[in-house]
């Protein structure tokens, strides 16, 4: 008996794609420093949302106080967008008008 399958045709060998699997994008998550929105509350913010330990709060505080801006974390899309919204609707509960934008890194 002979084999008639022909070799190296691929008929019936299995084949291996390659899946490039990316990290997914990171976003910064940004304040910006106005004339209204006390020091206090952005630290209370960044310790409360952002689970900054009261130093590093007072710190980025400073920061956005003195520069008119500051990172604040870096974060997935979602992670970023839900901060960014929690830390939001806390400012404007209080009369605040901090502002938070997400921007990717």
């Amino acid at each position: 008996m002979s084999d008639k399958r022909k070799h190296g045709t691929g008929a019936g060998a299995k084949t291996r794609e390659r899946v490039l699997i990316e990290e997914p994008r990171q976003y910064k998550v940004i304040f910006y420093n106005d004339d209204f929105t006390t020091m206090e509350f952005v630290a209370h913010v960044l310790k409360v949302v952002f689970n900054k330990p009261s130093n590093e709060a007072v710190l980025l505080m400073l920061k956005v106080h003195r520069e008119g801006q500051s990172v604040v974390g870096v974060y997935s899309y979602d992670v970023a967008m839900t901060k960014a919204s929690i830390a939001t609707a806390m400012a404007r509960d209080e009369g605040f008008p901090l502002r938070i934008v997400c921007e990717p890194e």
